[in-house]
């Protein structure tokens, strides 16, 4: 898919990061930016060699494909999500 997408979301149940977020955020707001690659491991080893932190391992995300989130600190303040573009593009 060409273009933009925004996502809605909200908090599971229990003590998640997006629960803390609204905490300090209580009216909401942008909690994070997303950018899809087309290989998730080469964009991992290029942030990290860029000296970027990246939080935790690689991981399954919401849409099924891996995704890692880039510290805030070390992309301007902002939360930033990397994701690996689904197979047939969706």
């Amino acid at each position: 898919m060409n273009g933009t997408q925004i996502e809605l979301i909200q908090p599971l149940p229990g003590d998640t990061a997006l629960t803390g977020f609204l905490a300090r955020n209580p009216q909401g707001g942008q909690h994070h930016l997303c950018y899809e690659v087309p290989d998730i491991d080469a964009a991992r080893a290029e942030f990290e060699a860029m000296g970027k932190r990246i939080l935790g391992p690689t991981r399954i995300g919401a849409h099924g494909t891996p995704i890692f989130f880039v510290h805030p600190g070390d992309m301007m303040g902002q939360l930033t999500e990397i994701m690996e573009t689904p197979k047939g593009g969706h």
